[in-house]
């Protein structure tokens, strides 16, 4: 049953963003404001098709501690879903993605016009500064930045490993950064196919103190990763493993 549910719900999937892809053809011409919210409402209908065909529910606590304006999200990411989910949890959501999104038919073309920011993960200096400026023009207009440390999606309980785009971030822009812990693995895991039914959580942590720097900093934002599983419940990442170059969202 639970597979059959999943093929439900990757047939839903496929046909909302096949038929909103060919709507937003207006929006991407002559509305392009439009595109955050129109990005929403997809997000939200997927969410809803989750909840309702695979019995997959979100939970969230910690949302006292999100600033009403810009800021850094420094979230564990375990799951496809880590990639849409947070397009309705904040106001002005910016995620850093890949640059392969971008190439997706339909999709791909929206997700730039909705204020995200790609990143070419082989450019390294290059792709540093490309993104230190999206990303000081996202504060600017207040948007909430979402970015995944680890770099790829990562299985549940384990190893942390960070990447240093993160304290490039923190550095340049002095925003806060906030720790983010789930257990999204645990029902919709790298395998897109298989989504097991029951509660998603999601533990927003304190703002990190301001001013870390890389050594300090990542693993400030593993301690906080840790005691937000240990805290919620959630399954408790294994021994770090070495630090390594950029991340972008998978």
């Amino acid at each position: 049953m639970t597979v059959l549910r999943a093929l439900a719900f990757n047939l839903y999937f496929l046909l909302l963003t096949i038929v909103m892809g060919i709507v937003a053809f207006p929006i991407r011409l002559f509305a392009p404001r439009l595109a955050l919210g129109y990005a929403k409402l997809w997000t939200g209908l997927t969410l809803r098709g989750l909840r309702h065909i695979c019995g997959i529910a979100v939970e969230v606590s910690g949302r006292e501690h999100l600033p009403h304006g810009p800021c850094l999200l420094a979230c564990q990411h375990q799951s496809m879903f880590d990639t849409l989910v947070w397009m309705n949890l904040v106001p002005l959501p910016t995620y850093v993605m890949k640059r392969e999104l971008e190439r997706i038919p339909l999709v791909g073309p929206m997700l730039r016009l909705s204020g995200m920011i790609p990143v070419d993960r082989d450019g390294k200096a290059r792709a540093l500064r490309t993104l230190l400026a999206a990303t000081d023009d996202a504060a600017r207009k207040g948007r909430q930045i979402i970015i995944f440390p680890e770099g790829t999606r990562t299985p549940p309980g384990a190893p942390i490993s960070l990447q240093p785009g993160i304290a490039a971030l923190s550095a340049h822009t002095g925003l806060p950064v906030i720790p983010v812990a789930t257990d999204a693995g645990l029902h919709w895991g790298r395998n897109a196919l298989v989504k097991r039914p029951g509660t998603i959580h999601i533990a927003i942590g304190r703002p990190l103190p301001p001013g870390l720097r890389r050594a300090r900093l990542l693993p400030a934002i593993g301690g906080a990763w840790r005691s937000l599983c240990a805290d919620n419940g959630l399954p408790m990442p294994a021994a770090d493993a070495p630090s390594t170059t950029i991340q972008s969202s998978n």
